[in-house]
């Protein structure tokens, strides 16, 4: 029998140490958590080493596999432990059945080596700030706030509901846009397919019967010629310039300069200054209602921005508020949050309920959001497809006047 020494919360959230015999650590775990205890730290005292644990598969390989998994393995496995810990398991236990009942290779990569550091006496928290490329900062302080106020059940809820709703949102992006996508497609399909098979055989045609061209079918023939002859450079350029956008992304100097030219853009800087309010608001509101500090949800907060040039603005408020200036009147200086947003930070500051302040600017900002994107695809869908149809109208035009021009040459 191994003696370890544990420091452990009990169901009030009341921090206990003490010594535990058991042959392994695992067991120590489990004695503990039978006892109605979190462990925090369990740590091997003396005695044989503890057994390995042989049912679940615990492997450096498996640990690497998760740690190069995708953001998009958090919300499954935060979704999966959460029933887990609702139904009444510690959330170490939860995680070493995610191990072993998972069917999901990732995800059962990603629980396996969240266990074996569990299994060694660290936290949640802590073994997920271990896989950075699948929790960020924002959700291991989170799982840290749960876990040292003993409401890591109703934190797991709430962070789900967020990731939820931001998958929503970005699911909706995706929806509004491809709409004017396929229009753009469409039309740019009907197009070509005008020009470059009906126009030549028409064009023989014309010039097997003779005549002089209208001015409006020569500009189309004109525009086929050119189409063929140099169509292939301007397919190498944008292909050249996507890889030329790329690369300069791919640098913090080349990403900022980037961002900051889409803001100047129409969309880009419209949606990228509403996204930041919506995800800034309900990150804070998240945060600041799980127990983290001011200052840390603030600065966790800013790093969910994926704009350069607007974290980088947002970074010095969050300067300007830990310096002591309130939230609202920093915010209000950088000129991104509208003024209506700006009066509700004030009255919660004021009234010390800025949490639900901030949950009412981010359902605010949802809903302009949603109504934005449709008026934007309605506009965008109702610009592509008038000028689709001014283009047929032309062709068709072109053609017609073009029959009628040669058939008004013969003479009878």
């Amino acid at each position: 029998m191994a003696r370890f020494t544990y420091t452990a919360r009990d169901a009030g959230g009341a921090a206990q140490q003490g010594t535990i015999e058991a042959p392994s650590r695992r067991e120590a775990l489990r004695t503990l958590s039978a006892r109605g205890l979190r462990p925090l730290a369990v740590t091997d005292t003396g005695g044989p080493a503890p057994a390995a644990t042989k049912d679940v598969p615990s492997s450096a390989s498996s640990a690497r596999g998760a740690s190069r998994g995708s953001r998009k393995l958090r919300l499954p496995f935060l979704d999966a432990l959460s029933r887990l810990v609702t139904g009444g398991l510690s959330a170490g236990e939860g995680v070493r059945l995610l191990a072993l009942r998972l069917q999901d290779p990732p995800l059962r990569a990603l629980a396996a080596g969240l266990w074996e550091r569990l299994s060694q006496g660290r936290t949640l928290s802590d073994a997920m700030a271990d896989f950075p490329e699948v929790f960020d900062g924002q959700t291991t302080s989170l799982v840290a706030a749960g876990e040292a106020t003993g409401s890591l059940k109703d934190v797991l809820h709430r962070l789900i509901r967020h990731l939820t709703e931001q998958r929503e949102l970005r699911s909706r992006v995706v929806a509004a846009l491809a709409y004017p996508v396929f229009v753009c497609v469409l039309a740019v399909g009907v197009i070509l397919f005008f020009l470059f098979f009906l126009l030549p055989r028409i064009q023989g045609l014309l010039g097997s019967l003779g005549g002089k061209l209208p001015l409006a079918t020569q500009l189309l023939v004109w525009i086929a010629d050119f189409l063929l002859r140099y169509g292939l450079f301007f397919v190498v350029a944008g292909i050249l310039g996507a890889l030329a956008w790329w690369r300069t992304r791919a640098t913090a100097a080349g990403r900022r300069t980037t961002d900051t030219w889409l803001l100047r853009l129409p969309f880009t800087g419209s949606y990228a200054r509403r996204i930041m309010v919506l995800n800034f608001s309900h990150t804070v509101a998240i945060l600041l209602e799980n127990g983290i500090t001011t200052a840390e949800s603030l600065r966790l907060a800013e790093r969910t921005i994926t704009n350069l040039a607007l974290r980088d603005t947002l970074h010095g408020a969050v300067d300007r508020v830990l310096e002591g200036e309130s939230l609202a009147t920093a915010l209000g200086r950088t000129q991104l949050f509208p003024l209506l947003v700006l009066d509700q930070l004030a009255v919660g500051e004021q009234t010390g309920n800025l949490p639900a302040s901030l949950h009412a600017i981010a359902e605010d900002s949802q809903r302009e959001m949603t109504a934005w994107l449709q008026y934007f695809t309605r506009f965008v869908a109702s610009i592509v497809l008038g000028l689709s149809f001014a283009f047929v109208a032309f062709l068709a035009y072109a053609i017609v006047s073009a029959v009628l021009e040669v058939s008004a040459s013969f003479k009878f």
